[in-house]
Order: structure tokens, then sequence, then C-alpha cells
């Protein structure tokens, strides 16, 4: 009878206004009364009516169909196959034909039955039971209202709610309890009042973000649609919104991001927009999700709030990372990089290696070494871009697995534009090295096996030998033929700093002449700064002192003075630097002279002549250790320092001075006066005995935690160590601690503990080496390509 009813009206070709309006104002009584019965019923009991939900889509098709012979347009040629379909396919068809009619005609009649059928088609869609079951995490085409949510994700939802509106403080913006009644209803009804949203349905297709007003324009018109449904108020709307504003902030208090993936659909059903504050909350509850949890079934939640948030509010560094990531996962890298592009102008227009790194990986994954390159050159050349071993590890064993460090492997398209001299081949090998020796010092283990892999699978390909086909970094400990790869674990000698398996020396790379200025300006510097704090620690002990910036301007003066009287003195230039205090507290609770002394004597035993930097306080007879400890010294050890003073070996440190700021300048003094231009560098495998190194070496356990980031940048800080400290060790006394015991030294390195390329003897090849976290001190990954 329905469909006769229908086609009626439809092929009578005779239609009236008034035949319109009483079918619409029947299709809203028929509306409002089921609304009213839905609200009295319980919630588990609220099942729809296929009957009524068939007289409803008739009425609004009739609408449609008559709008539509007005201006001569047919639609909906047959009227039972229509009702006979899907529910969602028919409301995305009636959809679909009111968008062609308000294309060719804007009348205020139109405009009306638009709206009207949107209320009526919209109200009815609750009552649909013969919809498709489906996924929460399905298509948004496929996926109709009056839908359970995921229930185990409801279920902690609900609790966050519920416990949210027990605290008076989070309901404060209700202006009653009707509202509170309200919005909880709606807030935890298990059913979807609308056809599921996705991200794609709010925000435009710029995922930059710079078309803001279309977001906005389309939550709004959900928003519309919700209120329209609901019948909720906008006061009501906005409750909802901040409910699940304070939500974001039980779920990360409680650490626990379950209740989030039912607040998202409901902020994305009712056509919310959360503050950006919001947004940024939900993104951290996200991160606290583990990789291999499945509760988001594939679905990228942090991309689409990320998007959301681009989408509303200007993008962050955070949310561009995210949405880079989500592009990733997707293998879509060229996608990823252009979005970096389109950001080129604003206040993120500066890459940074968390969004850039996953895109390199990501290109070298796809064996797209042209692309990779181009990028990689980008990144190294960006300054917010701090290029990590692994990025460098990960680059260039993708660049060795494709094959282009053999002689004769094929170019990289655009590499020669970058900069390079080569675009394939041992030279491109050994420009990037060096790229990579300028910013990373050492690598771990992990990123060695991934070197090692890269290159024997890469000249695996091209036929060539090699030491070891295996995934296992084996040591090698004999020489190597000139036309094998080495990609192994070696143990460089100690005293000659060769290489077992390739001959090449390693070098001890020392601080340059400008970095020695420096540091010697930077101690200086230091000196006021720690004079100041050294005094306000004082007084902070209720010890306070008068005149501190006139005494740490005079701290200033005495190490520029003692500076000044290294370089000028006369006499045998001083080879070894002592760190008194360090010394004579060593293994004790309190200054032992004589463990001072058997130092000094074991120095000068080994031809060295030494200079003991010792604060004044340990001087005297008689001094304060610590609180509630005294120390008196015995005219033994007094006779002893004395000595030291006469001779000048000894350079006492005045009250309200730092006297680590003291040894550490002595080992950049040039000493200009006493070496009279001589090198006074001990050379390896000298005759004399002597531990080779630079001199002065400083003979220290001093870790220097305090002044290491005032002194110098990591790696100058290094070699200035490297190059420099002796740490040293004492044998336990056996009775009397007074006597002389043996004291072992661990010298200076002979070659640098950073990453170094070195020709090998009797060719041109290159060596190079890396130093390895997890192994031992001499211990090196050597990288040398056949001849």
């Amino acid at each position: 009878m329905l469909a006769i009813i229908y086609n009626t009206i439809l092929d009578g070709g005779k239609w009236r206004r008034k035949g319109i309006d009483s079918l619409l104002v029947e299709a809203e009584e028929m509306r409002d009364e089921e609304r009213t019965r839905r609200r009295r019923m319980p919630r588990i009991s609220r099942i729809g009516n296929s009957f009524q939900r068939r007289i409803a889509i008739i009425f609004a098709s009739c609408c449609t169909s008559l709008l539509g012979s007005i201006h001569h347009i047919h639609i909906i040629p047959q009227s039972v196959a229509f009702i006979n379909t899907p529910y969602h396919h028919r409301s995305i068809q009636l959809s679909s034909q009111f968008n062609v009619l308000s294309s060719v005609s804007n009348s205020r009649s139109t405009r009306n039955y638009k709206r009207r059928y949107e209320r009526i088609i919209m109200s009815s869609s609750i009552l649909s039971t013969d919809t498709e079951s489906t996924s929460p995490h399905t298509s948004p085409t496929h996926i109709s209202e009056g839908e359970y949510f995921d229930k185990e994700q409801f279920d902690a939802f609900e609790e966050a709610i519920e416990s949210i509106i027990t605290l008076p403080s989070k309901v404060k913006d209700f202006r009653n309890k009707e509202d509170i009644i309200a919005v909880k209803e709606h807030l935890l009804d298990k059913r979807r009042k609308l056809p599921q949203w996705g991200i794609d349905d709010v925000t435009s297709a710029n995922v930059g973000g710079r078309d803001k007003g279309h977001t906005k324009q389309r939550l709004q018109e959900r928003c519309t649609q919700y209120l329209n449904h609901t019948s909720l108020t906008q006061q009501q709307h906005k409750c909802m919104t901040v409910l699940l504003t304070h939500l974001a902030d039980h779920c990360a208090k409680n650490q626990s991001p379950q209740p989030f993936y039912i607040a998202w659909e409901k902020m994305l059903e009712a056509g919310m927009m959360p503050l950006s504050r919001t947004l940024s909350t939900y993104l951290y509850v996200l991160s606290l999700v583990e990789d291999d949890d499945e509760t988001s079934d594939e679905r990228d939640f942090a991309a689409e709030v990320a998007m959301f948030h681009d989408a509303l509010y200007e993008p962050t560094e955070k949310t561009i990372t995210l949405l880079v990531k989500s592009l990733v996962n997707k293998g879509d890298a060229v996608g990823a990089e252009k979005l970096l592009d389109s950001l080129a102008d604003g206040p993120l227009g500066q890459l940074r290696h968390r969004t850039t790194s996953p895109i390199l990986k990501l290109y070298c994954e796809q064996e797209d070494i042209d692309s990779a390159l181009r990028l990689y050159h980008r990144m190294r050349t960006t300054s917010r871009v701090k290029m990590d071993a692994p990025t460098y590890s990960d680059f260039i064993a993708a660049v060795a697995q494709n094959g282009y460090f053999s002689s004769d492997s094929n170019c990289i398209v655009g590499a020669e534009d970058l900069g390079y001299s080569q675009s394939c081949g041992p030279d491109l090998l050994g420009a990037l090295l060096t790229e990579m020796s300028e910013d990373v010092l050492e690598i771990s283990e992990e990123s060695a096996r991934v070197l090692h892999n890269g290159f024997t699978a890469g000249f695996r390909e091209s036929g060539h030998s090699m030491i070891s086909d295996s995934d296992c970094i084996e040591n090698m400990t004999t020489l190597c033929d000139n036309d094998m790869l080495v990609a192994n674990r070696v143990s460089v000698d100690n005293d000659s700093a060769k290489c077992p398996a390739t001959g090449a020396t390693l070098r001890l790379i020392v601080l340059e002449q400008s970095q020695r200025i420096h540091v010697h300006d930077t101690l200086l510097d230091m000196a006021r700064g720690k004079s100041m704090d050294y005094t306000a620690k004082l007084a902070a002990k209720g010890r306070a002192t008068k005149g501190n910036a006139e005494k740490a301007e005079m701290a200033t003066k005495i190490l520029k003075e003692f500076s000044e009287w290294l370089d000028s003195r006369e006499g045998k230039p001083y080879t070894a630097i002592v760190d008194g205090a360090n010394v004579a507290y060593f293994g004790w609770g309190r200054i032992n002279v004589h463990q001072l002394m058997n130092m000094v004597n074991a120095l000068e035993e080994q031809g060295e002549y030494p200079l003991v930097v010792f604060p004044k306080k340990y001087t005297w007879r008689k001094f304060h250790l610590r609180q509630g400890m005294m120390q008196v010294l015995n005219d033994e050890e007094l006779e002893f320092l004395e000595d030291l003073q006469e001779k000048g070996q000894m350079y006492v440190v005045p009250p309200m001075c730092l006297d680590d700021l003291y040894w550490m300048l002595a080992s950049v003094s040039n000493q200009t006066v006493s070496t009279k231009g001589e090198n006074i560098d001990v050379p390896k495998n000298n005759t004399s005995g002597r531990f080779p190194g630079l001199r002065p070496m400083v003979i220290s356990n001093d870790k220097m935690r305090d002044h290491k980031m005032d002194l110098l940048e990591e790696r100058a800080f290094r070699r200035w160590c490297c190059s420099h400290i002796v740490n040293y060790n004492f044998t336990e006394f056996v009775e009397n601690s007074t006597e002389p015991r043996e004291i072992s030294f661990c010298s200076a390195d002979v070659f640098s503990d950073e990453i170094q390329g070195n020709e090998c003897p009797g060719s041109s090849d290159m060596a190079w080496h890396f130093p390895v976290t997890e192994w031992g001190g001499n211990e090196r990954f050597c990288l040398k390509l056949p001849s």
C-alpha cells in the first residue's frame, strides 16, 4: 500500500503545495510522538519500528520527488527498489538529490523543505533496526546510526564520566540539575545518534590545516544536526564539551587512555570544537598507548587528533610529527615530505630531527636513494636538525646495501648538485663518513651491526670478497688483503695505535690552538662565577661575608697571574700537573700528605717534572675538613709541603679560589719561556719508558662533572680529557698508612676516542674506525672498502 501511495504521488503529475505541507506535518508529528515514546522507555528496550521508519522515508521521498517535479528533474524513479535498499544508501541518495535541487533553486520554499526534510530524516534514523552490523572502526560510509559503541571502551568511558560528574568543581558550568541529567543521558547512551563521522568528514583536504573555516563550518553543521536530533540546547552542548575536556585531564591524571576512544567518537558525533589544550592533552594520553596495543584496531587515533587540531588551530611540532608518522606508516614518504614543505613559510618551517628522520628511513627502506640523499643533505644543512649516530648509520648502510659505494656502481642522481665531488664509489663514502665524524663521536653496537650488514649485503651482490659473510661481527686479528671488504671488530694496539686488519695508524686528535685559547679564557671567566657561587653558599649557611664582588674580581686576577707566571717562568717545564687535593684525599676521609709524597716521587722516577696544585688551607698545621672534624698535620708532613714550595713544585691556591681551575688552566699553558719553543710531548715507543702522549699531563681522578658543560663542547672536551688526563690508583696499605705504596697509572690515550679515517700503508685506501659504546676502550668497528 505504501508503494502505491508513493507511486500515485510520483507519477500522477498533479501536485499541490498543500499536499507537500501536509505530508511534512504528518511526518514531523510522527517524529515527535516517537521521540516522546522513546524517552519514557528504558534504554534497553528502545528498539526502532521498521514500519514507522519506512513511512518517514516515504514522506521525505515524496517531498523530494515533488520538489524535483517543479524543476523538471526526475528523482528516485524506482520507489519500491528505493524503499528496499539499505537505509544508509537511501540517506546518501536523498542528500545528493537535495543538493541537486539546491543547485537549480534557491527559493525560500526549497530551503524550507530541505530543512524540514533533514529534521525528519535524521530523527527517523534512530529507529533503524535493519542496519548492517559493522565494527566501530569501519569506514564512516558503512556505519549507521543506532549502532552500539565498543563495550569494553564504553565501560571505561562510563566509569570516567560518572567519576567526573560527582565532583562539584567539574559541573559548576551547569545551570541546573536538568542539564546534568540531559547531558549525562546523551553521553552515556551506548547507541550512536547520527551516522558515524570519520576525520576526513571533518577536515578539509588541506592536511596542513590552512582552511580552518571549512572545518568550523562542517562542525557547526554537524552540531546543528545533533541538536535537532537530540533536542539538546546550545548550553547543554557546551556543557558536554566541558565534561569531555575534564575527561582529557582525568585520562592524563590516571594514565588511562581507554575512555578516550568513546570521547573522541562523541566529539565528532556532536560536532564539538574542543580547546587546543584539550586536544594536546588527548595526544599525551594517546602517547601512553603501546605500539602493539590493539585497542585502535589499526586506526591511527593520534593522527586523527593531530589532524583535527591543525584544522582548527595553528600546527605544533607535536601534531606535525604525528601526521608525518602517520604518512610514513602508510608508506607515503613523498606525502610526508610535502607536508613539511607546506609549512616552510610558518613558524615550524625549519626542519627537526624527529619529523625528518622517519621520512629518511622510509626512503631508505623503499630503496629510493636519490630522494634519501637529497633529504639527508637537507637535514644536515638545517640548524635545527641534530643528526645522531643511528640516523647516519641507517642511511650510510642503505646506500651501501644498494651498491653505490662500489667503484663501478651507478651514480646517485643529484649528488653533485648537492656539492659532493663524486656521486658514487669510495670518494662518496669518504665524504659521508667525514660528515658523520663531525657530528658523532661513537656508535652503538646495534649501529655497528647495521653498518656491517649493509656493506656485506651490497658488496656481496657485486661479487667482492669479504672476511665474513655472516651477520656476526667477527673480531679481526690479522692483516687482510687490499681487495677484501673489512667491516669487522678490531683491537687497536695501545702502544703503536695500529689496526691489525688494515695496518692503518690511528691518530691522537688534540685541541687546536684556538680551542686551547678558548679553554684558557673560559677558565678566567669561570673564576669569577665560581667565587660568587662559593660566597653565596657561605651566606646560605649563615657565614655571610663582605665585599663578595671584590673578592670575585680578585679571584679572576689571581688566576690570570698564575697563567702569566706559568708562561713566563724560567727553569724546567712542568710535564705533569698534579691535582693535589684529589690525590691526598683518594681513599681517605682526610688529607693524606704521605700519599701525595708517593705520587710526586713516582712521577719523578718516570722522568716527569711535576707541579702540585694545592689549596692554601691544607698547608696549615690545623684546618677544618668538614663540620665537626678537624685535622692536624705533623712536622714531617708540613716539611714535605714546604719543601715542594721551595723547589717551585707546588702552587698554593689562595682561599676563596677554586683549585680545579688552576690545574685545568696549567694543562693548556704553552709555558713559552721554560720550553724555549721546543716540543715537550713524548713520542710513541720512546726508549725512556715514559708514557707517550701530550705534555703536560694532568694527574687526577676528577670526573669534572661540574665544569664539563662550561668549559668546552663535547667533542673538544673529550679531546682534552683523552690527551691530557691520566688516572691513577694506589694499592691498599697493610699496617701503616704512611708507608710507600705501589701506584698504577692509566695513561692518556695514544689515539683519539672518536670516529676517524686514516690511509692504509702502501695504498690510498682509507680505513675508518668507530668507537663502540659497548666495547672495550681500544676496540673499534673497522670499515675499509676493497681496492
